[in-house]
């Protein structure tokens, strides 16, 4: 196994699955691209987005907005950046860049995730435009802060190296709260290549996985499989998504999906919502995540707080299976 050491004692993890290189690299939004990612939160909880466009040349924007509570309904609008252009969005009031109404009002507690795409078309010259970071800051004094990672590729993820993944945790610095938000969506690409994220169908999108944690001795303590999906346990749709899952996994399965989770009971999650390994008191360790099935694209994003003044952000990482003699070829891929 391999073992990333982190610096601070707090941290997030975020991930996308839309890598498409068997050496297991991740885009990251420092790097440009033509389609970043974002969590959102207004549960008692102020969220902001920035937005650069690093080109000389102007460029247009698709922002969408799911929220969970309202069924990963899109909420959306249009934007347009001059060169070298950078604008904030507040998702509490929404404007666009000319300080407009986006026409975009969110309910008061709602949460979910922020797709942000080119619309002109994916020409070479403007296909890594876009970089952008964003900010969720909790009424309770601590904030989440990371760059948004980038889409490098049109595939998922899984459909190119079906890949473990892996994050460490520990409770060091009071660290007692975690906040594991999954999101899966689909899309489709149009006529002009522009491309649009859905969320809504559940059947759609949607992430098995199976679960594992790991003391710092490397002894692993079997959890439970879960679904990540754009979901709440009030989704009149939950039970459908459940046993279509079932009927579409070869015999795995999983009693439980959400948008959101906590790790284990030394360190669950902010809002109370369901854990990835109930029963678990392990307070220093590793977290495997084995995907299992899917569909669709998705990411994920780990954080950890205090409760109180202090939480963070960092990068994740994930198994390289090119690592293994002969496992790329065998599977059509090269290092």
């Amino acid at each position: 196994m391999r073992i990333k050491h982190f610096l601070s004692s707090f941290f997030c993890l975020f991930l996308i699955f839309s890598i498409i290189s068997c050496e297991g690299i991740i885009g990251e939004s420092d790097s440009q691209s033509f389609q970043l990612v974002s969590f959102f939160d207004l549960r008692d909880r102020e969220t902001f987005i920035q937005l650069t466009n690093v080109e000389s040349s102007g460029v247009n924007v698709h922002v969408q907005i799911f929220d969970v509570a309202n069924n990963c309904n899109e909420n959306d609008f249009f934007d347009g950046y001059t060169g070298n252009d950078t604008h904030v969005y507040n998702l509490r009031n929404i404007e666009t860049n000319d300080e407009n109404p986006s026409g975009v009002v969110l309910p008061q507690n709602s949460y979910g995730f922020v797709v942000i795409t080119l619309t002109q078309g994916l020409q070479e010259e403007f296909f890594q435009a876009l970089i952008g970071n964003f900010r969720v800051i909790d009424n309770n004094g601590y904030e989440y802060r990371t760059n948004m990672l980038a889409r490098t590729g049109y595939t998922s993820l899984f459909e190119e190296i079906n890949p473990d993944f892996t994050f460490n945790y520990n409770v060091q610095g009071e660290v007692s709260l975690s906040d594991i938000v999954g999101f899966t969506a689909t899309g489709s690409f149009f006529e002009n290549g522009t491309f649009e994220a859905r969320a809504a169908d559940l059947t759609e999108a949607w992430a098995l996985v199976d679960i594992d944690i790991l003391d710092l001795n490397e002894n692993v303590f079997s959890c439970r499989n879960v679904i990540f999906a754009c979901t709440d346990q009030d989704n009149p749709l939950l039970e459908e998504l459940l046993e279509y899952v079932s009927n579409t996994s070869k015999g795995s399965s999983a009693n439980v999906a959400s948008f959101e989770y906590g790790i284990n009971d030394a360190v669950p999650h902010s809002k109370g919502g369901e854990l990835l390994c109930p029963g678990n008191n392990i307070e220093e360790g590793f977290v495997s995540i084995n995907v299992l099935n899917w569909a669709g694209t998705g990411g994920m994003y780990i954080g950890l707080n205090n409760g109180n003044g202090r939480g963070s952000m960092d990068s994740f990482w994930v198994f390289n299976r090119c690592l293994v003699p002969g496992s790329c070829e065998e599977n059509g891929m090269m290092m």
